[in-house]
């Protein structure tokens, strides 16, 4: 659903060329992985179900890249893209989709409960409105203890239809908690378009509330990471909560079962033509004359390594029962 209020586009100077070649190759980590775990799903590798972020990468990536370390990230289902833009190796990400004991949950949390508290990952929720839940109660800790951290909720635009959203935003709002929330609107709610179950514009809802709020064209990783410069700056000085709502699209079906026929005809090829990682490519070679053969060259490099990852985690052990209990079973 797209606000009649312009969408904040990317300032017209870019971030240096080496910062921009970095969040080129942050995003392409993300989309190499998830294509490699989907390949993995489809050989029986990876059990349970995934949730890809196919096509939203520029959102975790244009976010994470502003936060500092003492801040926090609370993720969604959708979330080895937020789980790696906060630091989480692919390796050890990718034992965890294996359920290996090297992965970063002990291969005990799979593909939609990833926590990494060492890196500020407080965790991706299954539970709709479950991050924005976390990382307001990680706010509120931290202006209780006076630290200059700030959490940052990602959630889809389901969520704005549930009791988390508006308790949340509301008491953030009143107790000016350092938290910025992210709302990936990728226009469906699994298999339904948000229009059809949403009345009037999601960003409004914050609004009502006094919350700072904007729109930002989530498939532009500049245009999210100076949205979220400002965003965390505002949180961090204690002027309170901000609300991003990032407009995206995922690429693929809400989840393994999901071949998204529903989809209108058309739409996702007009997507594609806003992939990230093709918006990301025609800026760096307008801006900073980044040659095609060079990211083809960085892309290949990524692919490789995604190889390697995958080779490493499919000889990884299991957890031994014996010796690698889970703390919930121990006596």
């Amino acid at each position: 659903m797209t606000s009649k209020a312009a969408v904040k586009e990317s300032e017209s100077t870019a971030p240096d060329r080496e910062l921009s070649l970095d969040l080129y190759r942050q995003m392409r980590v993300i989309r190499s992985f998830e294509e490699t775990v989907q390949a993995l799903f489809l050989r029986g590798q990876v059990h349970g179900t995934t949730h890809l972020y196919t096509g939203q990468e520029a959102g975790a990536v244009g976010v994470c890249g502003v936060l500092r370390e003492g801040d926090w990230v609370a993720g969604t289902y959708r979330g080895h893209g937020h789980s790696l833009a906060k630091g989480v190796t692919a390796q050890r990400l990718m034992d965890e989709m294996l359920g290996r004991s090297t992965g970063v949950c002990g291969g005990r949390g799979g593909s939609m409960n990833v926590i990494d508290v060492e890196r500020g990952l407080i965790g991706c929720f299954g539970i709709i409105g479950g991050s924005i839940a976390a990382a307001t109660g990680v706010a509120v800790a931290a202006k209780q203890q006076g630290r200059q951290a700030v959490a940052v909720a990602f959630f889809g635009e389901g969520t704005s239809n549930q009791a988390y959203f508006h308790e949340c935003l509301n008491f953030a709002q009143v107790l000016k908690l350092p938290v910025v929330f992210v709302c990936e609107n990728n226009l469906y709610m699994e298999f339904t378009p948000i229009e059809d179950v949403t009345a009037g514009e999601i960003i409004a809802r914050p609004q009502a509330m006094g919350i700072r709020s904007e729109q930002v064209d989530g498939n532009d990783v500049w245009a999210v990471r100076a949205a979220a410069e400002d965003a965390v700056a505002h949180a961090r000085s204690g002027q309170g909560p901000v609300f991003i709502e990032s407009l995206t699209y995922r690429f693929v079906g809400h989840s393994r079962s999901d071949p998204a026929r529903y989809r209108k005809e058309g739409e996702l090829d007009r997507w594609r033509e806003r992939d990230p990682l093709l918006v990301a490519r025609a800026r760096l070679s307008e801006e900073f004359g980044v040659p095609a053969e060079s990211l083809d060259a960085l892309d290949a490099e990524v692919e490789a390594e995604l190889e390697l990852v995958a080779e490493r985690a499919m000889a990884a052990p299991y957890p031994d029962p014996a010796t690698e209990m889970a703390s919930e079973f121990k006596a």
